[in-house]
Parts: structure tokens; C-alpha cells; sequence
């Protein structure tokens, strides 16, 4: 499933206000920023920071 690029334009981390990149293969949208994988549930982001999970690195 692909994000919409319009509404990847205008989302940013939570945490730091930086933009996200959209991993498809994961259904995540990634803040290398702050760490964090937010997970795309039926095309919506859910940009909690509770359900974030951590990048190992």
C-alpha cells in the first residue's frame, strides 16, 4: 500500500518536527530524527509516540 505524497508533504515527527520517509516494504513512517517507526494502519498514520516503535541501530 503507498501514502499518499501529498500527505507525506505535510506530516513531520511528532518529536522533532522533521520530515518522515515512507518505508512501503514496512508500512512505516520513519523519523531517523528521533529514532521511530510510525506504523500506517489502512493508508492512516498513527503518529503517537506511545506506539512508535524504536530503530535498532
Amino acid at each position: 500500500m503507498s501514502l499518499d505524497p501529498e500527505l507525506l508533504a505535510i506530516l513531520v515527527c511528532p518529536v522533532t518536527r522533521t520530515p518522515l520517509r515512507y518505508d512501503e516494504a514496512a508500512g512505516e513512517l520513519v523519523s531517523e530524527a528521533a529514532g521511530l517507526a510510525f506504523q500506517v494502519r489502512d493508508g492512516v498514520p498513527v503518529m503517537l509516540v506511545e506506539e512508535a516503535r524504536r530503530l535498532t541501530t
